[in-house]
């Protein structure tokens, strides 16, 4: 069996992954390697038990070629299909739904549009103008966080304290639809690593120097528990095996923050050498578990059957049982 590695501009994390995969995986005959592509076609069978995708959402042939994988029997991790619906704003809406703290959170309509949209009149008709900034800005309190409704990363982030602020902070985001949120003036801040839908590991982390510390009492039993049972619910309604889920901890409540980050930053360089041996570890015991015994069902979300709006499609499974910590790794 064959486990498959999509990959952009990163330098440590793919070729370790490879190897510990090729290491742990030689008694059951699972083995990794790079995939390469030309030309798919159409029916062609399928060349990899399980495929890690952490570049097709800037590569649309890749995610063609995902979505045509599945089709033919490969997990894929994530699931192609949900990945490319998903925003932040939706995810917000379903983690609220599902009893987890989040700021207050309003969707704003883009600043500009492609040149065939008129601005002036017919094709804009549904939206209201002027746009009440103020009043928007009592909605989630001041100060406030303008940032993307969708993907990851803090291009587009910005903190605004008042109407001024937020208006040229606006202006600057060109078509990028985005959210406005409550700023959460938190006293702990945590990262969580997600390896399948219930190996969580919670991590110290720094936004304000965007570095992880290796600080093992950080969280107190209760909080840590709270956070990785948060961050279980999360990934078991999005679907997500491969993600890392952002809680800002303001008097003791996690609020979920940032939790659409599929293909997590993985390089030794940022998360330190202390977590990079970890990730790699247990992102390789994850493939292999699903090269042997991973069902397509498993992939998909189940935020309809969660929240009791119907079966969520194509699921036929219980919830994911797993290992889960309370306290940072």
């Amino acid at each position: 069996m064959k486990i498959g590695l999509l990959c952009g501009r990163e330098y440590s994390f793919p070729p370790a992954f490879i190897e510990k995969v090729n290491e742990l995986g030689e008694r059951d005959n699972v083995t990794a390697e790079f995939v390469h592509l030309g030309g798919v076609r159409m029916g062609e069978p399928a060349q990899y038990r399980v495929i890690v995708d952490r570049i097709s959402h800037e590569v649309d042939f890749y995610r063609g070629y995902l979505k045509h994988a599945v089709l033919q029997g490969t997990y894929v991790i994530n699931n192609p299909f949900w990945w490319t619906a998903d925003d932040k704003f939706f995810n917000y809406a379903v983690a609220s739904k599902l009893g987890i703290a989040i700021p207050k959170t309003i969707l704003l309509p883009q600043k500009s549009y492609p040149s065939d949209v008129d601005i002036t009149s017919e094709s804009l008709r549904n939206l209201e103008y002027p746009i009440n900034w103020d009043a928007l800005l009592d909605a989630v309190g001041r100060p406030a966080i303008l940032k993307p409704f969708s993907g990851g990363g803090w291009k587009h982030v910005y903190k605004v304290n008042n109407r001024e602020e937020l208006l040229a902070a606006y202006d600057a985001t060109g078509p990028t639809c985005m959210t406005l949120q409550e700023f959460i003036d938190f006293d702990k801040y945590v990262r969580c690593f997600t390896f399948g839908k219930m190996d969580i590991m919670p991590v110290a982390y720094d936004p304000k120097e965007r570095r992880y510390l290796v600080d093992h009492k950080y969280l107190s039993a209760e909080l840590g528990s709270r956070i990785v049972s948060d961050a279980q619910t999360i990934n078991q309604a999005l679907g997500y095996e491969m993600n890392t889920i952002e809680f800002a901890v303001k008097q003791g409540v996690p609020y979920a923050i940032d939790f659409l980050n599929p293909a997590p930053d993985f390089e030794r360089d940022r998360i330190t050498e202390f977590y990079f041996e970890t990730v790699v570890d247990r992102m390789a015991r994850l493939v292999i578990d699903r090269a042997l015994n991973g069902l397509p069902a498993n992939s998909w979300p189940r935020w309809e059957e969660m929240l009791g709006i119907g079966a969520a499609s194509g699921f036929t499974g219980a919830p994911e049982k797993g290992r889960a910590g309370a306290k940072t790794a």
